[in-house]
């Protein structure tokens, strides 16, 4: 029987290019000498992280040879940068990361920046002018940025869509969606990241007419396609290959969509309507023929892709009385993940959970990863059996999940969180997803990025 599985690579259509050269490196890296095993240079390095959620766009770090414990309660760091304000979690690719931010002394600017990917050392910077309007939650950009070859793509919280010479920071072309797409802004504004998919772009903004997604050539900018009179969301699209054929699929604000990538034809629908407002943030997940989704106020929705033709059958629904009494999962920001028949993730108020995948049956809890609070997050990343936990407190946990519980092995501070644009009566929180790459993990709060050594010392 087909399976239906995550695409390799959507937003990066040198996927193939750079496995292989994983794979490559990876061999190679047998016969090097120990002490070029922890350089930090791209000979010695398997993975970048070049898009939301890394390569493959689902929470997966598929390099080696990195520690298994932290030495001291604070990781050291390698390098800090000063920048602004955002929810943007930085990308790498190419030795260079990338990330976003706003000021708005003496006037509003939205800012793309990269740096030296060793040293922190700024290489470009962009800015542009760009006054928010009916955004809550105004600290800065959401959507973290797409390098795809040698191009670097943002998207803005009002709508600003900029390609780049990734090495440079030359404006290859850009365009003003919220003018062009007439935008229905959401009240967290545009969040969803860009997507890559073969020689398109595609962006999720809840535009008019018909342009909740829409695809622009990623060389020219020109447009190639709209679908969809649905509002945005704030969930970024993924790709996945289903009964033979790629279907792009995205949580919209009103139900959850299989699109075909290269035209924008809707192939499946499945809806999901929000029980209070949009509040659609977390990706989409998909393992063998199973897709969900979850939210903070909507609960959890478990699909069946069928894996024979191009359609999508509800297998379950959960959702609580209320956030305090939630069932299944009502995650907020956070992403889940499955692991053969179970499935976790966090929480309304902090609660880490595993179910049953096949029911949503709660199989145990745990409040020792995050403190209890409302919105409490985790962003969760695996690296091979283990799992990498960030926190909303800045904190860097090495951890191991199963039916039977969750095991702490490790936890270190690795950034402050910072109190702007953030819920004030926490003192501050760190709600932006980091990068782990070559070896290295990277994160931002609200005035700084920094870059810590992550390597195994052999």
């Amino acid at each position: 029987m087909a399976r239906c599985k995550p695409n390799r690579a959507p937003g990066v259509s040198a996927g193939s290019r750079i496995r292989s050269l994983a794979l490559a490196v990876r061999i190679h890296r047998v016969v090097l000498p120990v002490c070029c095993l922890t350089c930090y240079s791209s000979t010695a390095s398997a993975d970048d992280w070049p898009q939301w959620r890394g390569i493959d766009r689902d929470g997966v770090w598929h390099e080696t040879g990195v520690i298994d414990s932290f030495d001291s309660p604070r990781l050291p760091l390698r390098w800090r940068a000063e920048i602004s304000s955002g929810y943007c979690g930085p990308t790498v690719a190419g030795g260079r990361v990338y990330v976003t931010d706003r000021v708005i002394k003496p006037k509003q600017i939205e800012r793309v920046h990269c740096f030296d990917a060793k040293d922190g050392t700024p290489l470009w910077t962009h800015a542009y002018d760009c006054a928010y309007r009916g955004v809550e939650y105004d600290a800065g950009p959401r959507a973290s940025v797409t390098i795809d070859d040698r191009r670097a793509y943002s998207l803005g919280t009002m709508g600003h869509l900029h390609c780049f010479d990734a090495a440079t920071g030359k404006v290859e072309w850009s365009h003003d969606l919220g003018v062009t797409h007439k935008i229905r802004m959401p009240m967290w504004g545009i969040a969803g990241s860009p997507l890559v998919e073969g020689d398109l772009v595609i962006v999720h903004i809840g535009g008019e007419p018909n342009a909740c997604l829409v695809a622009f050539d990623k060389k020219t900018g020109t447009e190639r396609w709209r679908a969809l009179d649905d509002p945005a969301s704030y969930s970024s699209p993924i790709v996945i290959d289903q009964a033979g054929r790629r279907v792009l699929v995205c949580w919209t604000g009103r139900r959850v969509v299989g699109l075909g990538p290269a035209t924008g034809k809707l192939h499946w629908s499945q809806e999901f309507t929000p029980a209070r407002f949009v509040r659609a943030i977390a990706t989409p997940v998909v393992d063998a023929n199973r897709l969900f989704v979850s939210g903070f106020f909507d609960g959890s929705l478990m699909m069946r892709l069928d894996p024979d033709q191009l359609a999508v059958r509800k297998a379950w629904q959960r959702r609580g009385p209320s956030e305090h009494e939630s069932d299944g999962l009502h995650t907020n920001i956070s992403t889940c993940f499955f692991d053969g028949d179970h499935l976790y993730g966090v929480d309304s108020y902090g609660e880490l959970r595993c179910l049953v995948a096949n029911t949503g049956e709660r199989v145990w809890e745990s409040l020792d990863a995050t403190p209890k609070r409302r919105w409490s997050n985790i962003f969760f990343v695996r690296n091979g059996k283990k799992v990498w936990m960030f926190n909303e407190d800045g904190e860097l946990i090495i951890s191991r999940v199963s039916p039977k519980g969750y095991e702490e092995i490790s936890r270190a501070m690795l950034i402050d969180p910072t109190p702007l644009g953030l819920p004030r009566r926490r003192g501050g929180v760190v709600w932006t997803h980091p990068a782990f790459a070559n070896r290295h993990v990277f994160a931002r709060n609200d005035k700084e990025i920094v870059c810590a050594d992550l390597s195994a010392k052999r």
